[in-house]
């Protein structure tokens, strides 16, 4: 991972067990994503994806669900530094502006909203590089109990959340 600042904390977290996961995942890199900023005391974190042409629809503009994978790609890499393993099990969105091509880049910005025993619950939204906003999000995420996550780590098994 690029960003030194997330590179420690990820070895401070993990240890020796970094090499067992996929680091950055491949789809934010694929996505082409950057970090911008984290705030682990405030529990949020910011990240910056290009507006590609490979992602639009018949209307040219960003396809939803690119947006929402986003959203899923600045969510996903702040639940695992700030909780124990832990799976979304559903992600909400709402567009409010369309996602044109003479946008450069889209900033998601993501906090945690509320925690309540094994449920997360995270907000983002996501501005153009002018400020303006173009969609919000909101994903709920289930923490796995350790048991179980050494479980489906070691076996890829699917578990009573699907």
């Amino acid at each position: 991972m690029d960003d030194p600042y997330i590179n420690k904390i990820l070895r401070e977290r993990l240890g020796e067990k970094i090499d067992e996961f996929l680091i950055p995942a491949p789809v934010f890199e694929l996505m082409q994503g950057e970090f911008l900023s984290i705030d682990l005391d405030a529990e949020q974190i910011k990240t910056r994806f290009p507006v590609l042409t490979e992602y639009q629809n018949p209307y040219r503009i960003t396809q939803g669900g690119m947006v929402a994978a986003a959203v899923d790609n600045t969510i996903g890499p702040l639940s695992f530094l700030i909780a124990p393993f832990n799976v979304t099990r559903r992600l909400e969105m709402k567009y409010s502006r369309p996602i044109t091509q003479d946008i450069k880049y889209i900033v998601v910005e993501a906090k945690v909203k509320a925690r309540q025993g094994r449920k997360l619950t995270f907000t983002a939204t996501v501005r153009d590089e002018d400020g303006i906003l173009l969609a919000r999000g909101q994903a709920f995420h289930w923490i796995v109990e350790d048991q179980e996550s050494e479980t489906r780590l070691e076996s890829g098994s699917k578990s009573d959340l699907e």
